[in-house]
């Protein structure tokens, strides 16, 4: 889940509630609050936005849940056809990729990587403006302190050719890692931060070849997108045996 999103949301209800707030909490005499504030309307509209504020909330962490319940399901079922559907494995199979991909980014060598990528991901707008940042003089730096989270956000099977290829599992990664460009000529920093911070990143894992390789990377905010779009597969019995 988008961790700024629910902090924005944070500061917004305590900053209503504070505005809510009765005067004597600030201390005898206290004029810090506009008068404005209270009024009733005021004060009902403030508590409006702090009531949506709180059901947006609550209707996303719900929806981020669900979600990664209902994969964790189908995957469960697929299992029991097919090993390499069981979530651990998936698991294991993905942390591989994310350390080897990060590994490949900061040595600027991801051909090495070409096993663990879907052909059409290899030649992917992604991979060219990875090849553009080394041309233009920048080094991606890259490291990994500690893997913090890993949730299956989104599974859809499909048997395109039989053996379910191109079915597709999206996974959470939330790793405490650095990940900055560096000016090559100068050592300067050119855009992010030295600093190690928890970062959320959304891959997707195409079954190709009988094996899971990474088919597309985004950002922690396609997380929701992809919470929504789960709730509306058929159930996953009707989807095992249909040639797509």
């Amino acid at each position: 889940m988008d961790k700024k999103y629910v902090v924005s949301l944070s500061v917004l209800i305590l900053a209503g509630s504070a505005l809510l707030a009765e005067p004597a909490l600030a201390g005898p005499g206290s004029t810090l609050l506009p008068a404005a504030f209270e009024s009733f309307w005021v004060k009902l509209a403030l508590s409006g936005m702090v009531a949506v504020c709180l059901s947006l909330a609550f209707m996303t962490v719900l929806q981020h849940k669900k979600s990664e319940q209902r994969a964790r399901q189908d995957l469960r079922y697929m299992a029991t056809f097919f090993g390499k559907f069981e979530w651990l494995r998936l698991q294991d199979r993905a942390l591989d990729c994310f350390q080897r991909f990060h590994s490949g980014r900061e040595g600027e060598d991801l051909s090495r990587g070409a096993g663990w990528m879907t052909s059409s991901y290899r030649q992917s707008r992604q991979m060219a403006s990875l090849d553009k940042q080394q041309e233009s003089g920048f080094v991606h730096v890259c490291n990994i302190r500690a893997i913090k989270a890993i949730r299956p956000l989104f599974f859809e099977h499909r048997n395109a050719c039989g053996e379910h290829e191109q079915s597709l599992v999206v996974i959470s990664i939330t790793a405490n890692m650095q990940d900055y460009l560096l000016q090559r000529d100068t050592g300067k920093v050119a855009r992010g931060s030295q600093r190690f911070r928890e970062v959320e990143s959304v891959w997707s894992f195409t079954m190709e070849g009988g094996e899971w390789k990474v088919s597309g990377i985004d950002d922690h905010r396609a997380s929701l997108a992809y919470a929504k779009r789960m709730k509306g597969l058929p159930a996953i019995e009707r989807t095992l045996l249909q040639p797509q």
